[in-house]
């Protein structure tokens, strides 16, 4: 796996060795910082970015929601920035870190501190394991549960949400699973550590997909990708609540994220889940996101955005 030579900072592309965050400062302390997940996909075409617009305004979005006045960047810039950190480290294929972080702020509040802009790369082939795939994973219900919206924006990525995602997926790995469920504060399902999740029911001879409401979840970019795909293919796609229950007696259960794509649950809380493999309609949004992102999709020229060539003025260092 190659490493990325050059990270933007600021303004500019610079040596990876220069990305550091200041110890002194909110973003590092506190976890005040905002970040997008991105993917750039090799095709026939060269490298393009999945909905790179989407999760632009996500992180400028995120940025506003806790706070953030005044930025040191436009949309446009963070495009610029993206499309050249991934020239410069010369990737057919990788994962985008875009970030804005707060510096200084010692003393809890946005004003005193100073908003900082970084993007790194790297290759990132498989989030979930490389038979994640094809075999589907094990999950349990996380005895954390996900943050309530007036305890923490929900909205909004912010670094410092995801320490109950770690202590999540931490305890579900130390017990013998691949990933935690993370319930409401209502009891209900939310989603998992990284992903948003789905099940299947097979509800008088049609294929119905269910996924949790939006208000107390990340919309992930990767699950507004699916539902589309979905309604493609001809099947209905509800938002309700879903009990833990239900998960266990659900035809199919899938999850997807920018890292993890679109994986199957074999098996929750020692429960086996349908036919204990990725089922029919797991399957077949799987292909369809594969053909999306590999620019063999009718959507692909919608969603995938070219990577132009680099702009070697951009170099610093």
């Amino acid at each position: 796996m190659a490493a990325a030579r050059f990270v933007w900072i600021d303004n500019s592309l610079r040596p990876a060795k220069e990305a550091v965050v200041p110890f002194l400062s909110a973003g590092m302390q506190y976890g005040f910082s905002v970040f997008e997940g991105i993917r750039c996909y090799e095709t026939d075409q060269g490298p393009a970015v999945f909905r790179m617009q989407e999760h632009v305004d996500r992180l400028l979005d995120s940025a506003h929601i806790v706070g953030f006045r005044e930025l040191p960047v436009s949309a446009e810039q963070v495009t610029k920035a993206i499309n050249q950190t991934i020239a410069a480290n010369e990737f057919s294929s990788c994962y985008i870190r875009p970030m804005i972080y707060l510096d200084g702020a010692m003393s809890l509040t946005v004003e005193a501190g100073q908003p900082r802009f970084v993007v790194a790369t790297w290759e990132w082939k498989t989030f979930l394991g490389a038979e994640a795939k094809e075999r589907g994973i094990r999950a349990n219900i996380a005895s954390f549960t996900r943050l309530h919206p007036n305890i923490m924006m929900t909205k909004a990525k912010v670094s410092g949400n995801y320490v109950s995602s770690i202590l999540a997926k931490t305890e579900s790995q130390r017990a013998g699973f691949d990933e935690a469920i993370m319930l409401g504060p209502d009891g209900y399902v939310a989603e998992c550590t990284g992903e948003n999740l789905f099940i299947v029911r097979n509800i008088a001879g049609n294929k119905v997909i269910s996924t949790s409401p939006r208000a107390g979840i990340l919309e992930g970019i990767t699950r507004d990708t699916l539902i589309i795909l979905a309604h493609d293919l001809g099947y209905a796609v509800v938002e309700e609540p879903i009990s833990r229950d239900q998960l266990y007696v659900a035809d199919e259960v899938f999850v997807c994220g920018t890292a993890a794509e679109v994986v199957a649950l074999r098996e929750i809380d020692f429960r086996v889940i349908g036919d204990g493999k990725a089922g029919a309609v797991t399957r077949a949004l799987q292909q369809e996101f594969d053909s999306l992102v590999s620019g063999r999709h009718a959507r692909s020229a919608e969603w995938l955005a070219p990577v132009p060539a680099l702009n070697a003025a951009a170099v610093k260092g």
